[in-house]
This record gives structure tokens, sequence and C-alpha cells, in this order.
């Protein structure tokens, strides 16, 4: 009777201590945003996207990836204001933390064709006589 009560009473600890473990750990989701980066400092780049109103800011570490849209690793120092990139964030507290970095060739925007320019020019001459 003693070792059923005994094993009763652990399995109840045990399911507590698994519910109160399950409803103590976060959900960690990570979320995506494409924009153009407008400013790439120190931990921290500020990210326009055409949607938003305001510029948006991540912060980075040593840990977040930079990639090409190949998925092949990049240099960080390829990330400049101007250049279109996709953010994986999470959201901590209030911050945005970037884990990955994905940057996308910036749109090349065709000059105009440039023709030569002709000049013509037309000179009338007019002669009078007097007498």
């Amino acid at each position: 009777m003693k070792n059923v009560i005994r094993k009763s009473i652990g399995a109840i600890l045990l399911t507590g201590t698994l519910i109160t473990a399950l409803a103590q750990s976060e959900v960690t989701t990570t979320t995506t945003s494409e924009g153009t980066v407008s400013e790439f400092g120190p931990q921290t780049m500020v990210i326009k996207t055409a949607t938003g109103t305001a510029p948006v800011a991540y912060s980075y570490s040593k840990t977040t990836t930079y990639v090409d849209e190949a998925g092949k690793p990049v240099a960080v120092t390829t990330v400049k204001s101007g250049i279109p990139v996709t953010v994986y964030y999470t959201k901590t507290g209030d911050a945005l933390v970037a884990s990955k970095v994905i940057v996308r060739k910036a749109a090349v925007v065709p000059s105009p064709v440039l023709s030569p320019v002709v000049e013509e020019t037309k000179t009338t001459t007019t002669t009078t006589e007097t007498k």
C-alpha cells in the first residue's frame, strides 16, 4: 500500500513539474520583413519597407547570418544603404533581433540611351545695295 501511494505521489509531482515547465516555455516565432537598408551601423540596421510608414530598426549580432538570394554566405560588408534585403527576425521584448539577412541584388534602373546631339545652324545673309 505504501508503494502505491509513493508511486501515485511521484506521478502527480512529475505531472505537475511537466505542466509548470510547459507553461513557462516561450514560443519563438520568426518573422520576415522585406525592404531597403536606410542605415547600417554597429549592432543595428534600419530597414525602410514599401508598405511601412516609418523605418524599422533591427539589432544583429555575431550569430546573424548574411546570404545572397541563392543562399550562399556573403560578407556583412555587402549590407549597405540602398541595398534591398529580407530580414528574418524574432521579437525579444521590444527589440527585433535579426537572425538571417538575405541580401538581394539592387534593382538596376536602365539609363536613357544617349543619342548623338545633332545641332543644325541656319545662317541667313542679307545684302543691301545703296546708290
